[in-house]
């Protein structure tokens, strides 16, 4: 298993260890203490599990005050995963970093506390798995407009399929300070 760094510090690509054979094949999709080697501690509490049609976006979402690290990883078809630094104060604030998660290349991407998190599907369907270190808290919830034009993220979808919830968040800059996930350095 590697770990690859992000433009983000923090946010990783994992790659796992994958065995191959005629018959299919095996890797290890969660591993305590290898993640722990790798630097990934938390402890997961929840998994999702969702289905979505080509062109779907889902994000950009994070949560205040319970705020999650995730694990993803696409388990059919592909996605473009989209991390973007929302902590208020941070170096990195309103950066991003994106990766292809497939069930090709089994490429998981680690998203820490205050980083919020998207994705649009790439493949006429694809299956989206993620672990959470908190559990789910409609009354923290937020998001960032997917098509803030200051983060300028290339999402490979033109007219992409919203929910009704995602179609009404503001752009970073419109966001107060205090609903944002404060910037706590090392």
């Amino acid at each position: 298993m590697k770990r690859i760094d992000t433009t983000l510090p923090g946010v990783w690509v994992i790659e796992p260890t994958v065995w191959r054979d005629e018959r299919g094949f095996f890797f290890e999709s969660y591993q305590e203490m290898k993640f722990a080697e790798l630097g990934i501690r938390e402890r997961f509490v929840q998994d999702n599990h969702a289905k979505s049609v080509i062109g779907t976006l889902r994000g950009l979402h994070y949560q205040i005050a319970r705020p999650q690290a995730k694990l993803c990883r696409v388990v059919q078809g592909a996605v473009l995963d989209v991390v973007v630094d929302v902590r208020h104060g941070s170096p990195t604030f309103g950066q991003h970093a994106v990766e292809v998660l497939s069930a090709e290349n089994l490429h998981m991407v680690y998203v820490p506390p205050g980083f919020a998190h998207g994705y649009a599907v790439l493949t006429e369907t694809a299956e989206f798995l993620y672990k959470c270190s908190d559990f789910y808290s409609p009354q923290h919830e937020r998001g960032v407009l997917w098509s803030d034009p200051l983060l300028a993220i290339d999402w490979r979808i033109s007219s992409p399929i919203l929910s009704p919830k995602d179609r009404l968040h503001l752009p970073l800059a419109e966001i107060p300070a205090n609903q944002l996930p404060l910037y706590m350095a090392d």
